[in-house]
């Protein structure tokens, strides 16, 4: 089974993603190359939901 990890970010940590993703991409064009993967991650980025997590600890 694949393990899930999730990232807690604020508004402005998730803006930098998505514009150093789209520089990247940017990077690819300009360089003739396949730009699949990044494609991909900006989508899943945008896409995602933002989600609560409640804090634990080791014993739970």
């Amino acid at each position: 089974m694949k393990q899930k990890y999730y990232v807690e970010l604020n508004r402005q940590e998730w803006r930098l993603i998505i514009e150093g993703l789209n520089r990247f991409r940017n990077k690819l064009i300009a360089a003739g190359r396949y730009t699949d993967a990044v494609d991909e991650m900006l989508i899943k980025v945008v896409k995602a939901k933002p989600r609560k997590f409640g804090l634990w600890g080791w014993r739970r």
